[in-house]
């Protein structure tokens, strides 16, 4: 082989792990900074170590899950617009172990390129380091991989894994639920991270609209309300477990509350919703009346408005919603837990600003 002949490097197959490299270097300051005290390593090391500081905890049970962000992320691409898609992963992994009365402790993400950018790197981390340090969780490791062939230029797909914790004997199942328990709403900050296959179809596909025209009946931007982030109740769900009996929680997601509230009672009770109780975004009235969506069809896609459930007695219904309206957050009594089939009855119709 002749001696000027250049070898074929990994950089020729689409694999560049300089640019890797310049990532890591300049993402490493923004992961610090949602370290504490048990995080034993730093950013690149093989394993990531956190130290299980129990304190005030008698019999500790960790709580995990992992999720993406669906076809959310394909308006990230659209827009150029990287910082928020983490904080939508974030929130909705924090969201999911509340609901068990889990405290988020750690946090690790899976990033995927087909050619990786160094900087689109750091905007989607900033966004994963917001969202850590809103819930008071450490991104302690991550993998970002970069695989040409598999995604288009531009492109790339992201999940997450949190890990908490929980007392035993404060563990939220759903299992002390009972008839005339109280079913309190928490709003959401708009789609969050469902539902958007049937959104996108409907704003792109049938009203023609692009991501800078204005949402008709808003005044926002397409782009601007459709990448509105997941909102994370982690706070909010902290406050209330402190000072009322929290016998269940809903993390309204995909199959909206028609399938996720049911996760949270037992076999023999149902939920009656009063549909007329809360005023759902103009967005959701928009996709409904623009896609002539059905409204049981709405209700199992969408979250409609309504982010979070909590289950309470009724003597404590006044109370947590006192507590959430001066933690910001004004909620409503939305329905009532019944006794029957474990599932979600509707009466009135949703209502849309």
């Amino acid at each position: 082989m002749s001696k000027d002949k250049r070898g074929m490097t990994y950089r020729d197959a689409g694999v560049d792990i300089d640019a890797a490299d310049q990532a890591v270097r300049q993402i490493k300051d923004m992961v610090n900074k949602t370290f504490d005290d048990r995080v034993l390593c730093d950013i690149g090391t093989f394993g990531a170590m956190y130290s299980l500081d129990m304190k005030g905890i008698e019999e500790p049970v960790l709580v995990s899950s992992v999720d993406g962000v669906g076809t959310k992320i394909k308006l990230a691409f659209m827009t150029g617009k990287h910082d928020t898609i983490g904080v939508d992963l974030v929130s909705h992994c924090v969201n999911d172990i509340l609901v068990q009365g889990a405290k988020p402790l750690f946090f690790l993400d899976y990033l995927a390129f087909g050619r990786l950018e160094p900087q689109v790197v750091v905007e989607v981390i900033r966004g994963l380091t917001n969202g850590c340090r809103y819930a008071n969780c450490a991104l302690i490791g991550g993998e970002t991989a970069e695989m040409p062939g598999l995604y288009n230029a531009g492109e790339y797909d992201i999940s997450g894994t949190i890990v908490g914790v929980v007392d035993r004997k404060k563990i939220v199942d759903g299992s002390t639920v009972e008839a005339g328990d109280v079913i309190i709403g928490l709003p959401s900050s708009g789609l969050h991270t469902n539902g958007y296959s049937l959104a996108r179809k409907i704003v792109f596909d049938v009203a023609k609209l692009t991501c800078d025209d204005i949402l008709p009946g808003n005044d926002r931007t397409v782009a601007e309300v459709l990448m509105e982030p997941h909102r994370s109740y982690a706070t909010l769900v902290r406050i209330l477990m402190k000072i009322v009996n929290v016998k269940g929680m809903a993390h309204i997601t995909g199959g909206g509350i028609t399938d996720n509230l049911p996760r949270a009672l037992p076999k023999d009770m149902g939920a009656e919703i009063d549909l007329t109780t809360w005023i759902a975004p103009q967005v959701f009235g928009f996709l409904q009346r623009t896609g002539n969506v059905d409204e049981l069809e709405m209700l199992r896609t969408f979250n409609c408005g309504v982010g979070y459930l909590v289950i309470v007695p009724e003597v404590d219904a006044d109370r947590a919603l006192k507590a959430l309206d001066q933690a910001g957050m004004a909620s409503v009594v939305v329905g009532r837990v019944v006794k029957g089939p474990r599932k979600v009855s509707y009466t009135g119709s949703l209502a849309y600003a």
